[in-house]
């Protein structure tokens, strides 16, 4: 799997009611989650993204709550990926549950600048910075996470395998 895109950046310690913000929880919809997200950290964001864009973060994105919106957010206003120094652990385990691909790398984290055009290679843990010409690992995601991205998340995972 190869992504490409430009990137946001955003800090340390994001959490889930900057991702998408506690008043807006009243909702599931995708779609309605989707225009209020990152609004707290940056109003202007949802107007700002692009599908295919991504997010860069610095250490421990999506603490907090362990609310499924934050993910779910990011996924339906069309983010490919998020790529941060570390996630904290139930928001890790819920991008991968709805097929959100996330990646950590300490080196990205730090290198990558607001608007840089990034490629990750997801297989083989690769990120390439197009805009700066430089190379960074990433921790590669195991087959089987790469399974559940691919189907779409651990729904329609296990949809395809009962079908099997």
């Amino acid at each position: 799997m190869i992504l490409k895109g430009k990137t946001w950046k955003f800090g340390d310690n994001i959490d889930t009611d900057a991702i998408i913000p506690a008043r807006y929880l009243n909702t599931s919809d995708p779609k309605e989650l989707a225009k209020h997200l990152m609004e707290d950290a940056d109003k202007d964001f949802p107007s700002k993204l692009k599908a295919g864009d991504m997010i860069i973060a610095k250490s421990n994105f999506g603490c907090g709550s362990s609310r499924e919106h934050a993910p779910i957010a990011i996924k339906a206003a069309g983010i490919q990926a998020v790529l941060a120094k570390s996630f904290a652990r139930i928001f890790y385990r819920n991008a991968f549950n709805i097929g959100l691909p996330i990646f950590e790398s300490e080196e990205a984290s730090e290198k990558i600048d607001q608007g840089d055009e990034i490629e990750i290679d997801a297989d083989k843990g690769k990120i390439r910075n197009i805009t700066k010409g430089e190379e960074y690992a990433a921790k590669t995601i195991p087959p089987f996470m790469q399974e559940l991205i691919s189907a779409g998340g651990l729904i329609e995972w296990t949809r395809k395998r009962i079908k099997a």
